[in-house]
């Protein structure tokens, strides 16, 4: 999709489609509701003072426009002035886009005024996200419908005056943002026989090639070379070979520690020997998205040019069940050395990252943060609202909620105590993979932290998080990319 930033005033843009925000209480007779106005023959005072637009969130008033401006216009409430803030924006442009869509028009223009609760350069960035994430769709493995063909939004401007240089560098962050995103949630959702290990590492280094990034796949011998026995565990029930992903961004100083994203690629889960119920299974092609928000971000990371050295891990597998799969009560070895008692097959995605998280540790980072579809133990505690933080550092734990407020993207922490720990004690091995039902996106995490050595590290549990029905306006029922956005956001932070 093109996404670009117009300087022109957009009470006389020429667009198929115009959307203008409107915060409560507003009025007519100033700015550019008061041109748009005069433009439309008081239709917009006309709007107001009926009370079809009271400028309240969901509140949607259709104009048709006059001759030398927009063919129709759009005015979307926004909720209080003192409350709109960049998520708001961000759903506003979703909105925009549904609005596009349902006229079956490829275009439209966004109207940067009227959203003076938002600094310039961040209002831009937030209307072409959210332009961007609303127009995307997956169809790719469908047959276009000759007699009623979809008509998808495939050209956005964001248009106003006040501060062009700042609207500019924002419309460019923003899209580059949505670009990424949207990759993800694309991978995510190619099913199990399309998305398999070895497709998943092809698309990575594909985009690696296009974007600038150093990409390394290792194959099961090498990481049988390596030691990654956990990882490999995994991968024994399938036909499909595993792979180790590396996407390496060399922005900083030549020596500086990067910063590290791991991300869990399970590209289908169906428990291995510890069999899922069939009911919902299908949706196990989701368990990937950690990975796909991880290689999504490492594009956006090295578009937008961030000055910090970044890399990527993302350990991929099937998880399935067959005569050479992993049994419950097997002790497997890792990359770190330590012995694994495997209680239940279905909580494989710790044993992939393991191996993950100890090679990154090996490469002394400023900070890591994996990110995975791990427990449904983070839905009971948090819904579908926010993925759970954890780590061994408070301030990286708080530099990430932060991210997630920032990018619309929430996360919130959970303790990480010791006595978690207790609960992972095996008989016959340095622990086990399981810790009960009590506290499981907890005890998940403690697992993993035993293979982070002494790195500064985090891990967002994204199970209820990173597919859903995809409530908000910008989203679509499915992959909804979490938490590419938020990850970008953090590492934008860390660079400065």
């Amino acid at each position: 999709m093109q996404l670009r930033y117009v300087e022109t005033d957009a009470a006389s843009c020429s667009a198929p489609l115009l959307a203008v925000g409107v915060v409560e209480g507003a009025d007519a007779g100033s700015g550019l509701l008061a041109r748009l106005d005069e433009a439309l023959g008081g239709a917009v005072a006309r709007a107001l003072d009926s009370g079809d637009m009271r400028g309240k969130r969901g509140d949607e008033v259709r104009l048709y426009g006059p001759e030398g401006g927009a063919d129709r216009v759009v005015l979307l409430g926004l909720g209080k002035a003192d409350e709109v803030d960049a998520e708001a924006v961000r759903r506003m442009a979703g909105r925009a886009v549904r609005a596009a869509e349902a006229f079956r028009l490829e275009g439209l223009a966004i109207a940067l005024d009227g959203l003076d609760g938002v600094a310039p350069e961040a209002r831009a960035q937030a209307l072409a996200e959210g332009a961007g994430l609303a127009a995307w769709r997956f169809d790719e493995l469908k047959a276009e419908k000759e007699d009623d063909p979809v008509v998808s939004v495939i050209s956005v401007d964001l248009v106003g005056t006040d501060d062009a240089d700042a609207y500019a560098r924002g419309a460019m962050t923003g899209a580059a943002i949505a670009r990424g995103a949207n990759f993800a949630r694309t991978l995510q959702s190619r099913p199990g026989n399309v998305a398999t290990p070895t497709a998943l590492a092809d698309e990575a280094v594909r985009m690696a090639g296009a974007v600038g990034l150093e990409a390394t796949v290792f194959d099961e011998a090498r990481m049988r070379e390596e030691g990654m026995h956990a990882l490999l565990s995994v991968s024994r029930g399938s036909a499909e070979e595993a792979r180790f992903i590396m996407l390496e961004h060399r922005g900083g100083k030549e020596g500086d520690p990067p910063l590290i994203l791991v991300g869990k690629g399970l590209t289908f889960d169906a428990g291995g020997i510890s069999l899922k119920p069939p009911a919902g299974m299908e949706e196990m092609k989701f368990d990937m998205s950690g990975g796909a928000a991880v290689i999504g971000a490492m594009q956006v990371v090295a578009e937008i040019g961030v000055k910090a050295n970044v890399v990527g891990l993302v350990p991929s597998s099937e998880n399935l069940p067959s005569g050479t799969a992993t049994k419950p009560g097997d002790v497997i070895s890792s990359l770190a050395g330590k012995t694994i008692e495997v209680i239940n097959t279905d909580a494989e995605g710790r044993l992939i990252l393991a191996d993950a998280l100890t090679w990154g540790s090996r490469m002394k980072p400023k900070a890591m943060v994996d990110c995975a579809t791990l427990t449904g133990s983070v839905i009971i505690a948090l819904g579908h609202h926010a993925a759970a933080v954890m780590g061994n550092d408070d301030a990286l734990v708080e530099e990430l909620r932060a991210a997630g407020e920032a990018s619309g993207e929430r996360c919130w922490p959970l303790p990480l105590w010791k006595e978690y720990r207790e609960q992972l004690d095996s008989t016959t091995a340095d622990l086990q993979n399981v810790g009960g039902r009590p506290g499981g996106s907890i005890t998940a995490a403690a697992f993993l932290k035993e293979f982070v050595g002494d790195a500064t590290w985090a891990h967002l549990d994204i199970a209820g998080t990173a597919y859903g029905e995809g409530k908000l306006p910008y989203q679509r029922k499915g992959a909804l990319g979490f938490p590419t956005r938020l990850l970008v956001e953090w590492v934008r932070s860390r660079a400065g």
